[in-house]
């Protein structure tokens, strides 16, 4: 892999040799596939899980029993949805008129088949074989209180079972950028599989761009030291919110933290909640402003379509301001309304950027 700074911002958008016959992808994501159970609840609810606020806690097959007996005794979800970190990204990306593909463990269970229809139906290729029966398709439960906030109670199911075996490399070379959820760290095979494409994608002689989300905080001090492993060597683009970031770096200081990234990557995309984000190369700090929304509803999924934004720009070869518009025109979007798939047509919100 070239080093950090070497690469042209408009060179992500540089495709790799496509199999005969086969259109390139944008992007190709590899993720924990979910499906999201959204719940609207009050701080209390959040107190009685006995989790972190604005975190993702990993639960147990018997938690995860627990916790769907709570929703239907609170009366049920208010919506059940498909997703997944990347695999948000990657609706968006298509939402936004790029072309994504996705790899991801489901069962083959109703959950799974919700989960596969559903991406197929929003144009995203999906390239994984089916887990047996014994091992069911993972859900996210997530808690939204009044200030918007997500509470995530995740339980991995089938997802975890993702192996290197399970790596579709046809789809792989079709991709112009490959993105790598960070929550997929925390299962052996699963992390093996990351790391064999990395690797894949930055040996000298191949185009595909990797692109490295941290996930979460938590996910972060798990695997600090492999994470700044991955982008040190195998990372173009670095996502991550400033929470994450200050975590990877182990300093309270944001300033310090984006001082400590800028040259390991060829961009460090930070996101700084209402203070907007800013895109950090080896030789600029570009400043993203927030998109104004007339109400913060519910904020899950933000950074999954703040990503799809930067990254269906980078594909196109737009400049980093523009990159950046794009993703906060995708995350004021979503987080206007409950649940992570946007209402309103992405690509009509973003023409004038596009």
């Amino acid at each position: 892999m070239e080093s950090a700074g070497q690469l042209d911002v408009v060179g992500i958008g540089n495709a790799p040799d496509a199999a005969a016959g086969e259109h390139p992808l944008d992007v190709v994501g590899i993720g924990n596939a979910m499906v999201d159970v959204l719940l609207r609840a009050d701080e209390a609810v959040v107190t009685e899980l006995g989790i972190v606020k604005g975190a993702m806690t990993l639960v147990d097959t018997r938690r995860a029993v627990e916790l769907s007996a709570l929703v239907q005794m609170l009366g049920g979800a208010d919506e059940m949805t498909p997703g997944g970190s990347v695999a948000n990204t990657m609706l968006g990306i298509a939402a936004l008129g790029g072309s994504a593909g996705y790899m991801g463990r489901v069962c083959d269970d109703p959950l799974g088949d919700l989960f596969v229809s559903d991406m197929v139906g929003h144009r995203v290729e999906h390239a994984t074989a089916r887990a047996p029966a014994d091992d069911p398709t993972g859900r996210c439960t997530v808690v939204i209180t009044p200030d918007g906030e997500r509470t995530m109670s995740t339980y991995l199911g089938a997802s975890a079972g993702f192996a290197p075996a399970d790596v579709d490399w046809s789809m792989v070379a079709r991709a112009r950028t490959v993105l790598l959820e960070g929550y997929l760290w925390d299962p052996t095979a699963a992390r093996a599989a990351l790391r064999e494409v990395a690797e894949h994608c930055a040996a000298p002689g191949n185009d595909c761009q990797v692109a490295l989300s941290l996930s979460d905080s938590l996910c972060v001090e798990r695997h600090r030291r492999e994470f700044i492993d991955m982008v040190d060597r195998c990372t173009n683009v670095l996502f991550a919110n400033a929470a994450e970031l200050k975590a990877l770096y182990e300093t309270d200081d944001l300033d310090e933290a984006l001082a400590a990234v800028q040259g390991r990557v060829d961009i460090a995309s930070v996101t700084l909640s209402a203070a907007g984000a800013v895109l950090v190369t080896p030789d600029e700090v570009v400043n993203v402003p927030v998109e104004p929304v007339d109400e913060v509803v519910d904020r899950t999924g933000a950074g999954d379509l703040y990503a799809a934004g930067v990254l269906y720009g980078l594909t196109q070869g737009y400049d980093l301001e523009r990159c950046g518009r794009l993703g906060s025109v995708a995350a004021a979007e979503v987080i206007s309304h409950v649940g992570t798939r946007p209402l309103v047509p992405l690509d009509e919100l973003a023409a004038d950027l596009i």
